[in-house]
């Protein structure tokens, strides 16, 4: 068999993604603060890229935002008409002219002044470091006569505790940690279990809510029974059951209850809570009249710059072996400093166009409130500022707007569709809202059922199924109605 080599024209098309487009991509799906992170490492690794002094910035009129959220009639328009949008066209090594390079990039939109309001916190509630609930209790066993061993066995014993305050580790396995018998272990839990909060260092609900029993000083025996041999008939409000089973009358089962249901099941919890974040909206939206005005949030965000530092040297620099070098680094760093900026610019464009796109396709919703909200799909905004559904998408994710309605994540204006009586389509949004405010109106000794539920709906022109009802109904983490039943 013989071989032989034989050449062959073949063509093909490929999709190929330069460093250019994969950086506009990025960039476009980051959130505010992950914008930042990246703009501020470029700027340690690039040191061609400089932030624009504020008092250069604050020249620029802000005021003037035309359709498209460009700023007009100033110096940053024409930097923004020079800057082509990227494509991904291209190998990315053009030739760069040095005489005409592009000094002074401005950015889309304008800085939302929240000084002018007045509301912006005092640092003392900013720097405040809140207490834990190791810290708590460690500071109550300090303040416990306790000898060396039992110190640590105490130590242990709190370090095992979870968020809610309950104990995760057994007396044993803390006995083995420490080389010491069982009881040991078991007596300095007995006096851990009296810190504050009450309930704390339990090992179930049963002993936590016994051990607050026991602080509170409740002298109700049916309390303890309760607790000790109803705790299921206690979680499905089977009250009746306990009523007959300990020949005690309904009142007597439903004040034991509502004793029961002013203690803390998670003592610990309060100790743990989550600080609130507060959320720095990538869009303000203002009410002027009967319009609505878009503004980018740009404060705190730097205002780039190539620096005009080294196009000075580079104009003082000899032709030779070595300078070529030099110049070739700077030729680089330019030309990524040129894509950070026209990406970042790009950014700003598009979520301003999506952001507008939004508001007037939910003018109903602003104007009236979530009753109004119309179904709105990823497909329809991208149609709308002619670009593809999977740019809307990053667009959307982790972007928030200010509105006079409160601050929204963009995602939250998107919902399927519930078709109505009438034909019309509502937001599933709205139907979920209807269903609240159903459950919030109702008695509370007599709450309604799913069933009950579709029929209200159906009398407002909203046919929905009964399973629909009770999906919602668990998204928005409401109890069925025989556990939002109150007896007192």
């Amino acid at each position: 068999m013989a071989f032989e080599l034989k050449q062959n024209l073949k063509l093909s098309q490929q999709l190929i993604m330069t460093p250019q487009l994969q950086q506009a991509i990025k960039l476009l799906q980051l959130s505010r603060m992950e914008m930042i992170d990246v703009i501020n490492q470029e700027m340690e690794e690039n040191p061609l890229l400089e932030d624009m002094p504020s008092e250069e910035y604050d020249e620029v009129d802000q005021d003037q935002i035309s359709e498209e959220g460009k700023i007009s009639e100033r110096e940053e328009l024409k930097s923004i008409e020079r800057t082509e949008e990227i494509t991904g066209e291209g190998d990315g090594k053009e030739e760069f002219d040095w005489n005409s390079y592009l000094e002074d990039y401005g950015s889309i939109g304008t800085t939302y002044d929240r000084s002018k309001d007045g509301d912006t916190p005092s640092w003392d509630n900013l720097l405040t470091e809140k207490s834990t609930l190791t810290d708590h209790l460690m500071w109550q066993l300090k303040l416990t006569r306790l000898s060396d061993i039992e110190m640590r066995i105490g130590e242990q014993i709190i370090g095992n505790l979870d968020s809610n305050g309950y104990l995760v580790a057994t007396p044993e396995e803390i006995a083995n940690l420490e080389n010491v018998a069982e009881t040991e272990v078991v007596a300095v839990l007995d006096k851990i279990q009296e810190f504050d909060p009450a309930g704390i260092a339990a090992r179930n609900l049963q002993e936590c809510l016994l051990i607050q029993v026991k602080l509170l000083g409740i002298v109700n025996p049916l309390v303890e029974i309760i607790i000790q041999n109803h705790m299921k008939d206690l979680e499905i409000k089977n009250y009746n059951h306990i009523s007959k089973k300990n020949r005690v009358s309904i009142e007597d089962v439903l004040q034991a209850v509502m004793i029961i249901s002013d203690m803390d099941p998670r003592p610990g919890s309060i100790y743990n809570e989550e600080r609130i974040q507060a959320i720095i909206p990538d869009v303000y939206v203002f009410k002027t009249g009967d319009e609505y005005k878009i503004v980018l949030n740009d404060d705190g965000m730097p205002r780039l710059r190539i620096s005009n530092f080294y196009k000075e040297i580079m104009g003082n620099v000899k032709n030779d072996s070595h300078s070529e070098n030099g110049k070739k680094y700077i030729r680089e760093r330019v030309q990524s400093a040129t894509w950070l900026i026209k990406s970042i610019q790009q950014r700003q464009r598009t979520i301003y166009k999506v952001a507008d796109s939004i508001v007037r396709y939910q003018k109903d919703f602003f104007d009236k409130g979530i009753s109004y909200l119309k179904p709105l799909v990823l497909r329809d905004i991208a149609y709308d500022v002619e670009m593809h559904e999977s740019t809307i998408s990053r667009v959307v994710t982790n972007k928030y707007m200010y509105t006079p309605r409160g601050i929204f994540e963009l995602k939250y204006f998107f919902s399927s569709s519930i078709q109505k009586k009438s034909g019309e389509a509502i937001a599933s949004k709205s139907v979920k809202e209807e269903i609240r405010k159903a459950i919030g109106s109702e008695d509370p000794k007599n709450p309604y059922s799913d069933h009950e539920i579709v029929s209200l709906l159906e009398g407002k022109g909203i046919k929905i199924a009964r399973r629909t009802v009770a999906k919602y109904r668990e998204m928005m983490n409401i109890l069925p109605s025989s556990r939002r039943k109150r007896y007192f």
